[in-house]
């Protein structure tokens, strides 16, 4: 007889796994952001990373209390349906969901852009054709295998994770040890400061190199102790990511000296000598960078792409499978239809969830690719988004999807401190003020209320200056949530509200089910002194 029981995720995620998972995410950002925020921000790069930096401090340090307060899969999808109500909760996973197929086609599309560094033929302005082929076969192949089953082992992310934090540790050595000038920094960002627009358009493409740290807490559900493990694995990524960042932009502003080159629409722009106006070499910054480090650049010149790529088709595997978790978790939740719940009856993978956002990946795909492949395509479409890049287009939305759904993350630990201030916090933001709540005492996060308006203000950027997130971004949001009420009415569930959640007996379960049966104890001790009190109160 069949087991009745409901299988839970494995706990088998170490504290190395924890930070590889996450790193395999967030650590390829700046493959792909370092050269959109040098060709946007030119003098001001680093500011531009400066200022996401703050903010991704603050999202990192929000999404590290919650994950390790509420250790389960779904991320900030689950958190801000805990602390908001289903509708919120859909449209942060909505938004997560646009980040992740465009995690799956941007991070191909650069994985071939490093490649071509060693294999010419890849090169997008030069054969157009040969690069969308190799990208679509990527996509397609990442699907394939993650429908039956085969996903990146957390120990192949571990070797590949340390490989390249020390491939990029010696970058940054060698670089300002041999060839990094102060005096050209300075005068670079004096005589190269973008003008406010393109310091606004270089912030809002700074955030990219910074999303990725939730796939932490969406690994919650299998890490060991994970209210102990996912603090120190979170603030070491948050910090390994910020110096990186801040270092690399620092660096190439201090390397080689910048030309003013036009665009195509004879606008004045602000290059990197080594960056010429095109996508390809923007897609490829890090190995470029690299290559131009004295001594260590000959060497770096080879294997550079080639960790990079590998590093970028494992980000890109795991735009594939966390789009499909959400979706699963999301439909768990009567959040979308039951039919991404539905499991391969011989692989056991969630195919329909993994087949469907891949296939919109790839519709994304064909989007971007669309102008180098069709040369009329071109005029139309600098009609409307002016002489935007498929890179380019990949980033909005990536952009736009991240900024929104961080938003939301905000708001929704606003919403639980206050509304659940019973549940232990082993690792607490720091900067908090004393409220009480409902007769409860709880904390006001004041770091929270700083990130949100950080992340507001990316977002903000990111409609002004992105044509194309603008429109395609909104759209897609709205078609969500257009498609989750027609959902939601024909089940019977409410439209704007939420649908009755147990959410102190789902507490008991997720300590206990995590194995955190100390603060679990601590959980059931509190919820008791608070009943009484009420009782007392009552009387």
């Amino acid at each position: 007889m069949a087991s009745t029981s409901k299988p839970q995720l494995r706990r088998s995620v170490t504290p190395w796994g924890s930070f590889s998972w996450g790193y395999s995410d967030v650590g390829a950002d700046i493959f792909v952001g370092l050269g959109l925020v040098l060709a946007a921000a030119a003098g001001a790069s680093n500011v531009a990373f400066l200022f996401a930096g703050i903010v991704y401090v603050c999202i990192g340090l929000a999404y590290t209390e919650l994950a390790a307060t509420y250790p389960v899969a779904g991320g900030g999808q689950y958190f801000v349906m805990r602390g908001l109500g289903d509708v919120f909760g859909f449209i942060a996973g909505w938004a997560v969901l646009l980040d992740f197929t465009i995690d799956i086609t941007l991070f191909a599309w650069t994985c071939v852009d490093y490649s071509s560094q060693l294999l010419p033929v890849l090169t997008g302005s030069i054969h157009p054709w040969v690069h969308f082929l190799v990208t679509l076969t990527l996509i397609v192949g990442l699907i394939g295998l993650n429908v039956i089953g085969v996903r990146e082992s957390t120990a192949f992310n571990g070797i590949v994770s340390a490989l390249d934090v020390v491939s990029e540790t010696c970058i940054l050595c060698f670089g300002f040890l041999f060839a990094f000038r102060p005096h050209l920094l300075v005068h670079t960002m004096q005589m190269s400061w973008p003008s406010p627009y393109q310091l606004m358009l270089g912030t809002s493409l700074a955030i990219i190199s910074f999303v990725g740290l939730e796939s932490i807490s969406q690994a919650a559900q299998e890490t060991q102790r994970p209210a102990s493990v996912i603090p120190r694995t979170s603030i070491a990524l948050i910090l390994t990511i910020l110096i990186f960042a801040l270092a690399y932009s620092n660096l190439a502003l201090g390397m080689q000296p910048w030309h003013p080159i036009t665009d195509a629409a004879g606008h004045p722009v602000q290059f990197w000598q080594i960056f010429p106006n095109n996508g390809d070499n923007q897609g490829k910054a890090v190995a470029l960078l690299a290559s131009q480090v004295p001594y260590f650049g000959a060497i770096a010149a080879f294997y550079v792409p080639i960790l990079g790529a590998v590093l970028l088709l494992i980000s890109s595997n795991s735009g594939v499978f966390g789009s499909s978790r959400i979706a699963y978790a999301m439909s768990s939740s009567n959040l979308l239809p039951s039919i991404f719940q539905r499991v391969h009856a011989k692989f056991r993978t969630p195919a329909i969830s993994i087949v469907t956002f891949g296939g919109i990946a790839i519709l994304e795909l064909l989007f971007a690719a669309f102008p180098s492949l069709h040369p009329g395509a071109m005029t139309i479409y600098a009609r409307f988004f002016r002489n935007e890049t498929g890179l380019d287009f990949l980033a909005d939305l990536y952009a736009f999807g991240a900024a929104t759904s961080y938003s939301f993350v905000f708001l929704a630990l606003i919403a639980l401190r206050l509304k659940d201030p019973l549940s232990p916090r082993k690792f607490k933001i720091p900067f908090n003020l004393p409220v009480r709540v409902g007769g409860e005492d709880a904390e006001f996060p004041i770091v929270a209320v700083i990130g949100f308006v950080g992340i507001v203000s990316i977002l903000v950027f990111t409609l002004f200056t992105h044509p194309i997130g603008r429109i395609a971004g909104p759209t897609w949001l709205v078609l969500g949530i257009l498609a989750y009420f027609v959902y939601r009415r024909h089940r019977g569930l409410p439209m704007f509200g939420s649908q009755k959640h147990e959410w102190r007996k789902a507490q008991v379960e997720i300590l206990r089910n995590a194995g955190e049966l100390e603060l679990m104890d601590e959980y059931v001790a509190n919820v008791k002194a608070s009943d009484e009190r009420r009782a007392k109160a009552a009387t």
